[in-house]
């Protein structure tokens, strides 16, 4: 053990010795990188020839947590900044490879006094260089999903923004286009509102919709009877004449029970007066 960490330490002190030697050999490597190390510091703060020194540090001492700990450091970084992961795989294999090219520099220079086990070199080298591309990529792909997933919420809450206007009146107003996806949002979110939040009248504000197309009309009377199940009263304002003009051309109408009104003001008016 004693005879190994004083081996880790004299390879450091050669790679030390001849870092920027190392450097230069490091650049020649990464071809298709080294033009993007300024831009890559500049979007992230990521100094790639500084963590580069890192990497091999830990990897010749054989700090393997801490060689994780920074893969993980390491991904999440370049996941917040969405830099492309074939910069990362190309300069991981240009480490690789110059770090087995100083191996060499150094058994060469200590040959005659304390030459290594090759074999094992390789197997611990390699095996702590594919630690750290594992740990980055995983840690890089669950940070990565973990922004879609929050991107994916926020698009949709911006999508079907119920906003409370008291304790039992809340307005939904809808712009832009609607689509399956975003109806299929719509009931999920309207529903769920509803129960948790008792909302018994809901304001929906279509002055904002264009057109609709003939299954979304029917996904959204689908969402009024189901809120009406629940104990919610649906009040529809702003409907404009394309749509009125394509439900009755489909023979479709809202059910009785749910009233309909000009504009939002009007609703605002009737419901919230004091």
């Amino acid at each position: 053990m004693a005879e190994a960490l004083q081996k880790s330490e004299e390879i450091k002190a050669f790679f030390d010795k001849y870092q920027e030697a190392f450097e230069e050999k490091l650049l020649e490597e990464a071809v298709n990188v080294k033009d993007q190390i300024d831009e890559i510091l500049k979007i992230g703060n990521i100094d790639l020839v500084s963590n580069a020194h890192k990497v091999v540090g830990y990897i010749i001492e054989g700090q393997e947590e801490d060689l994780k700990l920074f893969a993980k450091q390491e991904g999440i970084a370049w996941a917040t900044h969405s830099i492309e992961l074939s910069f990362k795989l190309e300069w991981v294999q240009a480490i690789r490879r110059t770090l087995w090219t100083f191996l060499q520099q150094y058994n060469d220079a200590t040959y005659n006094k304390t030459g290594f086990d090759f074999f094992s070199m390789e197997k611990d080298v390699n095996t702590r260089v594919d630690t750290f591309l594992n740990n980055f990529f995983i840690n890089y792909s669950i940070y990565k999903d973990s922004l879609i997933k929050a991107h994916r919420q926020l698009v949709e809450n911006l999508s079907v923004p119920i906003i409370p206007i008291n304790a039992s009146v809340s307005i939904l107003p809808l712009i832009g286009s609607v689509d399956s996806f975003r109806t299929s949002i719509l009931e999920e979110k309207v529903l769920t509102e509803v129960g948790n939040s008792h909302i018994d009248t809901l304001i929906l504000d279509l002055s904002g919709i264009a057109d609709m197309e003939p299954e979304v009309i029917h996904h959204l009377m689908k969402i009024i009877d189901g809120t009406a199940m629940m104990g919610c009263k649906t009040i529809i304002t702003g409907l404009r004449a394309e749509v009125v003009r394509k439900m009755i051309n489909l023979g479709l109408s809202f059910d009785p029970k749910t009233k309909t009104l000009g504009t939002l003001q009007n609703a605002l008016s009737e419901y919230l007066a004091v």
